[in-house]
Order: structure tokens, then C-alpha cells, then sequence
């Protein structure tokens, strides 16, 4: 443990097999083929607008907004835990190793988002906004630096303050990076100086207050754990993470959905998993977003290919997740000291997944009202789902 290189090096190995853990399970062939659909139907949208764009339309202000929004948000990995508030204070003194490699990695693993951001916008600065490639290339780099500003600066912010007021500076720090890339495409020096000065000026006061206290490891320590955390519920909706457990909430105003179950000896998984799914914040969650999803694509996508291919996969992911969530479940339950036939808990979630199913396709219908064919979308969802929930195990 006292060399703070092999500390980062094993947190990094394990961090990184985590990602790869869960991250197959998440970009399996049939999400590869929705993601691929949906950047060819965004990319057509957008070559689409760039024909008819109006010649008045604020490019760069759109660029700057866009970008200081983007760049703002640099939250730093720092792979610290819990025990480190003790095991680690010997070496504080050298610190400073390990937290070097915290910030190159954050810097470069953040970094390409905002480069794929703005280089995704330089169609619009050339066509529309009409700015020499010259000064969009000059912007790219600055982005680049900027990137890294910001990525220092939040992490001196958070030891200064000791993670309080991150709001705060996130919003002085998209208003400085924004500025600075408005005056760099516009085109104006003076207030670019005044800018420069500020981006200079900000971090050397954050490090100076750094320097008058020792690390904070418990803000940093909740940081990295809401991070992990993070992942962990994202990777939940694909499949089974060990280290989360899903959160209970009463949601009182949805108890008039319970009253479809009639309350019969026959029905009583069915009002138990309804009851569960209604309250469940996985379950419930992973169906609301999925919906959300194929609704907005539904309502706004005017090609029905790419909707279709969307709806189906989201259906799909909806009806085999729901069916296994509430199909199997290792807690005990009072259901089990009633008299109740042996596979009356899978047949009540294979109709609730079902329930479940109908009105995501009521919404995605109501959603692409106005485009082409719209109703056969909501048709796809059922029978892509009724097909899942049959077929599968």
C-alpha cells in the first residue's frame, strides 16, 4: 500500500472489469441494432435540417450553450473508498501521485464526449453559421483545453469546499467556458481577454484554498459511491446486479390501478405483482423509461422503418425483463402458506408484463398520432411482447 501508483493501478483494473461485468450484458446485438437505427434516423433528421435551416439561426450561440453545458460537467474518478479516510492518511503527503492519475483519466475518458459533441455540431458551424474550418479547428482544440480546465477546476472546488456548492460552480464554469468559445467563433478579442483572465484567475484561487486544509475524503467517498451506484442501476435494467437493491415507494396516487384485480383466491399473485411492480422502483423505472423512450421516437421519428425496429426492441426488452423480475423471486412471502396451485405466480406474471405491455402500446399510438402509419407501431409492441412472453423462459 505505500506505493500509490500500484494502489490506482489495482482500483483501476477492477474498476474497468466492473464496466466490461456489466456492459455486455447492456450492449447486447438487439440494443447494438436499436442504437444503430437511431443514429441513422438522427443522422438523417439532422442532414435533413441543415438543407432548410434558416440563414438567421444563432449557431454559435447554440454552439456555446451547448458546449459550456457539456463541458461543465466533469465530475472527477477518484476511486476513493471508505477505509481510505484511515488507511491512506499516512501518505497524504503523496497524495498528489495518486491523484494525478485520477485526473488524466478523468480528463481523457470525459474529453471525448465533448469532442464528439462539438465535432457532431460542425456541420451546422460550417453550412449554417458559415465559419471557416480554420476557426472551427481552432475551437476543437480550445474545447480540448477547456475540457481539461474544467476537469481540474471541479475537482479543486469539491477539496475546497468539501463538495458543497458544486451547483454553484458548475454554473460560473459553464458560463466561463461558453463565453470563451462564443468569443472564439465571433470573433471578439477584447472580451476574450477578460475571459482568459478568468479561467486563469479561478483555478489558482481554488488551489489556494485547497492548500489550507487537508483532503476531504467523505465528500469524495460519497461521490464515487452515488457514481458506482449509478452504474450499477443502469446495468440493473439489463440484468441482475448482486450489489443493488431495488427501493420501495408507497406511490399512493397509482392505487386505483390495483382495483382491475378482483379480489379472489384465483387472482392473488395477480394483485400481489401488480401491487409489487407499482411500487418497485426497478420494475417500475425500467417499464416508465423504455416507454418514455419508444414514445418520443414514435412522436417525433417520421420514418416508420426506424420505428418499428425500435418499438420491437424496446418490447421486447420490456416483456422478457418484466416476465423474469416478476416471475422468480428468492424472498418469502405470506402467499406461500395459502393454498395456492405451484404455477400460479408465473402465470400472474406473464398477465401482468402483459397488462403492462397494452399500455405502453396504447401510449406509443398516441404518441406518433400525426406520423405515417402510427397505428401499426402500437401493434408491433404487442406482438413483439405477447411473441416474448410466450417464447421466452
Amino acid at each position: 500500500m505505500n506505493n500509490l501508483n500500484d494502489v490506482w493501478r489495482k482500483r483501476f483494473t477492477h474498476y474497468i472489469n466492473e464496466l466490461q461485468k456489466y456492459m455486455r450484458y447492456i450492449f447486447t446485438g438487439h440494443m447494438a441494432i436499436v442504437i444503430v437505427f437511431l443514429l441513422g434516423a438522427g443522422g438523417y433528421q439532422y442532414s435533413e435540417w441543415l438543407k432548410d435551416a434558416p440563414k438567421d439561426f444563432p449557431t454559435i450561440w447554440v454552439v456555446s450553450i451547448i458546449m459550456g453545458i457539456v463541458l461543465t460537467f466533469s465530475k472527477p474518478v477518484t476511486l476513493i473508498k471508505k477505509p481510505d479516510e484511515v488507511y491512506l492518511l499516512p501518505l497524504e503527503s503523496k497524495m498528489n501521485t495518486y491523484f494525478n492519475k485520477v485526473l488524466n483519466y478523468t480528463t481523457m475518458s470525459q474529453m471525448l464526449v465533448a469532442v464528439v459533441v462539438y465535432i457532431v455540431m460542425w456541420p451546422m458551424m460550417r453550412q449554417v453559421g458559415e465559419i471557416e474550418v480554420t476557426g472551427i479547428l481552432i475551437g476543437l482544440a480550445f474545447t480540448i483545453l477547456l475540457k481539461w480546465w474544467n476537469v481540474h477546476v471541479e475537482f479543486m472546488f469539491r477539496w475546497a469546499t468539501k463538495g458543497r456548492f458544486v451547483w454553484l460552480d458548475r454554473i460560473g464554469r459553464a458560463i466561463l467556458s461558453g463565453t470563451f468559445l462564443f468569443c472564439l467563433l465571433h470573433h471578439e478579442s477584447f472580451l476574450a481577454i477578460i475571459v482568459i483572465f478568468l479561467l486563469a484567475l479561478y483555478p489558482v484561487i481554488c488551489k489556494k484554498k485547497t492548500m489550507e486544509q487537508p483532503f476531504p475524503y467523505e465528500p469524495f467517498v460519497k461521490l464515487e459511491e452515488n457514481r458506482m451506484l449509478g452504474i450499477y442501476r443502469f446495468a440493473n435494467y439489463f440484468t441482475d446486479v448482486p450489489a443493488i437493491h431495488g427501493s420501495i415507494k408507497r406511490r399512493a396516487y397509482l392505487d386505483f390501478v390495483l382495483k382491475i384485480i378482483p379480489k379472489s383466491k384465483k387472482t392473488t399473485f395477480e394483485y400481489y405483482l401488480l401491487r409489487s411492480f407499482l411500487r418497485t422502483d426497478d420494475h417500475f423505472y425500467l417499464w416508465l423509461r423504455l416507454t418514455v423512450i419508444t414514445a418520443l421516437v414514435a412522436a417525433f421519428a417520421n420514418m416508420p422503418i426506424i420505428v418499428g425496429v425500435v418499438a420491437a426492441a424496446l418490447s421486447f426488452a420490456t416483456a422478457i425483463q418484466l416476465k423474469q423480475a416478476l416471475s422468480k423471486s428468492s424472498d418469502f412471502t405470506m402467499s406461500l402458506l395459502y393454498p395456492i396451485k405451484e404455477g400460479a405466480r408465473p402465470a400472474a406474471a406473464i398477465k401482468i408484463a402483459r397488462y403492462t405491455l397494452i399500455l405502453q402500446a396504447i401510449i406509443v399510438t398516441l404518441a406518433g398520432i400525426g406520423q405515417p402509419y402510427f397505428y401499426i407501431h402500437g401493434l408491433i409492441v404487442l406482438i413483439v411482447g405477447e411473441l416474448t412472453l410466450r417464447m421466452s423462459k
